[in-house]
C-alpha cells in the first residue's frame, strides 16, 4: 500500500491511497477527500499520470468546503461510489443525479477492493465529522485531520499503525499573535477545531508507535504556522530526527509513500 498527498491545508485537501495486490491485478486506488475541483484535481491527477477514471472510490471527511467541495462532481465523472456519514452526507446535499452517494457509519469497515476502510469518530466542528484508517497487504495507514482534541477513540485509531498522516494545524505562539479575529483563534483552539503541533506531538507521545514508519505533518495554517515547528514537535515525540517527519504541501502534488 501507498499514498501521495494531492494537496493538504484550508484551500482544498485530497489525499490518494493505492494497494496493488497481485501483479497481475490492476491496483485499487481510493480518493480522500476532494477539495479540488474537477479541472484542479485532474490536473493534480496527472502529475501521477492517473486521471479521475482511474479512482475506485470517494471518501469524504465532513462537510466543510476544503474536503468536499469537488467530491460530487468529481464522483459524477469518474462514476465512483461517494462515502460519507450521515451527517456529511446531509450537510453536503445529499442525493444527486449520476453520483452513489453511500452512508458510513464510525466503528464500521468498508471495502474497496483489496482495501479495508474504518471510519472514526472525531471532535470537530462539523455536522458528523469522521476520519479513516486503511489498511491492506498486513499494513495500516492512519489519516487524521481536522479535530480539535485527542479522544481515547483517536489514541486507539492511531496506535499500532505503520504510517501516518498528521494534523499540524498551527503554532500556538503564532496563532494567539495573529490577525485573526478573537472568534476564530477560539475556534481553532478550541475542542472542536484543530490540532496544534504540541497537541499533535502529545498524541504521539499517548499513541502505541511501535510499528509506525512514516509520519507526515498535514493541514499546516499557511499563516500560523511553519513546516520546520511542525517537524520539531513530531520528531521531538518519537525521538527523531527532523529531516524523518515529512510535510504535506498545499499547492504541490508530493511523491509516493510506500507503508
Amino acid at each position: 500500500m501507498r499514498f501521495c498527498a494531492l494537496g493538504s491545508g484550508s484551500e482544498g485537501n485530497a489525499l490518494l491511497v493505492e494497494y496493488r495486490g497481485d501483479p497481475g491485478i490492476a491496483p485499487t486506488r481510493i480518493l480522500l477527500d476532494c477539495g479540488f475541483g474537477l479541472r484542479a484535481l485532474t490536473s493534480r491527477l496527472a502529475a501521477l499520470d492517473l486521471a479521475p477514471a482511474d479512482l475506485h472510490a470517494i471518501f469524504v471527511t465532513h462537510e466543510h468546503g476544503d474536503h468536499v467541495g469537488g467530491a460530487y462532481t468529481v464522483a459524477r465523472r469518474c462514476a465512483a461510489p461517494l462515502f460519507m456519514s450521515r451527517g456529511t452526507y446531509v450537510s453536503s446535499g445529499g442525493e444527486a443525479e449520476g453520483v452513489e452517494a453511500q452512508v458510513v457509519a464510525a466503528g464500521v469497515a468498508q471495502s474497496v477492493g483489496d482495501i479495508e476502510v474504518m471510519p472514526w469518530a472525531v471532535p470537530h466542528d462539523a455536522r458528523e465529522p469522521v476520519q479513516f484508517s486503511f489498511s491492506a497487504g498486513g499494513r495500516r495507514l492512519a489519516v487524521l485531520t481536522d479535530l480539535g482534541s485527542i479522544t481515547p477513540g483517536v489514541l486507539r485509531m492511531v496506535s499500532g499503525v505503520d504510517a501516518l498522516v498528521l494534523e499540524c494545524n498551527h503554532d500556538e505562539a503564532m496563532l494567539r499573535d495573529s490577525a485573526y479575529p478573537y472568534s476564530l483563534k477560539q475556534r481553532i483552539l478550541g475542542a472542536w477545531g484543530h490540532l496544534s503541533n504540541t497537541q499533535a506531538a502529545a498524541l504521539l507521545e499517548q499513541a502505541d508507535t511501535t510499528r509506525l514508519r512514516a509520519v507526515h505533518a498535514a493541514h499546516l495554517s499557511q499563516s500560523n504556522n511553519q513546516p520546520a515547528l511542525a517537524r520539531a514537535a513530531l520528531a521531538q515525540a518519537l525521538g527523531a530526527q527532523e529531516e524523518d517527519i515529512g510535510v504535506l504541501e498545499q499547492h504541490a502534488v508530493g511523491r509516493w509513500i510506500s507503508v
